[in-house]
């Protein structure tokens, strides 16, 4: 069993936590405002900073929203780096920046510690079930060592390549997903407005070639207007900027990947910041004055 810290226990974090305290890892935790009063009743131990965890722990996980949270959580006055010493691990599991990612390995490395950048895809429901996939950027030795802790809260594990490729993996299942989700709104609003059943249709393109999660998933929450979040649109905006400011440093044009993030600050505009990613069909709804299932 390994001693571990995790940082940041929100709705993903929270149930990626509990997994690790239920295969009876010792598990030290931060979060703010508050450690979860659920993963202390488990055996979870509440430390006051990301310094105390780093000092408790031999593996610290964060898992935090976005690239400045990473930032404070590792280099803020009581963060993770203030307490690291010689031989630890620090995972990321938040998605941010690829190229800032690199730069936090570094100061990582520079202590004597080896970094991981390790982001999911599953949403809370691979959360809870340990069922996400997870994509790993950094050394073999580290990732050899915390694959374990991988194994209990996901099941597609892939180490990438060097630090920076595993959030080099998410944003491009983002810019996958986000077009997708375009897509089946697309789709079903066709149908919708040409007069069929969008269920029906839904039901029908399952079984061939069009089939996909995406299609599976949220075409049915598209379909039954059930918008309540597993994945914020405004995190999702946030994995398009950070594709598309990336993309630009390139020098490369990603055109549909910038339209869906339009469509995604339509939704923004009229309040939908925190609906579910699959409500980009409102913005296309909008524009088409019929919503799927309206008459």
């Amino acid at each position: 069993m390994m001693n571990i810290g995790f940082i940041g226990l929100g709705i993903m974090g929270a149930p990626m936590a509990e997994r690790l305290i239920a295969a009876g890892h010792s598990a030290h935790l931060f979060s703010l405002p508050r450690v979860p009063q659920s993963l202390i009743d488990v055996g979870g131990v509440a430390c006051a900073s990301g310094r105390e965890v780093a000092q408790r722990a031999e593996v610290i996980i964060i898992m935090v929203p976005d690239t400045p949270h990473v930032a404070a959580a590792l280099f803020g006055e009581e963060g993770v780096a203030a307490g690291l010493t010689l031989g630890k691990v620090v995972v990321d599991m938040s998605s941010i920046s690829p190229i800032e990612t690199k730069a936090f390995a570094k100061r990582i490395n520079d202590l004597g510690c080896e970094y991981l950048d390790a982001p999911v895809s599953g949403g809370e429901v691979g959360a809870k079930a340990g069922t996400l996939s997870i994509m790993v950027g950094g050394p073999q030795t580290a990732f050899d060592r915390v694959k374990p802790l991988f194994e209990r809260m996901g099941k597609n594990i892939t180490l990438v390549g060097g630090n920076g490729d595993g959030q080099t993996t998410k944003v491009a299942n983002q810019i996958i997903v986000a077009l997708n989700i375009e897509a089946v709104a697309e789709a079903l609003l066709f149908a919708a407005k040409a007069g069929a059943d969008p269920a029906k249709v839904r039901q029908a393109l399952m079984g061939g070639f069009a089939s996909s999660k995406i299609l599976e998933v949220h075409g049915e929450r598209m379909i039954n207007r059930t918008f309540e979040p597993g994945f914020r649109i405004e995190l999702h905006q946030k994995d398009l900027n950070l594709a598309l400011a990336n993309a630009r440093q390139m020098g490369l044009s990603l055109p549909n990947t910038a339209t869906a993030q339009e469509l995604f600050n339509a939704c923004a505009a009229h309040g939908g910041s925190g609906w579910d990613h699959s409500a980009l069909v409102r913005a296309l709804e909008i524009m088409a004055n019929h919503e799927i299932g309206g008459k």
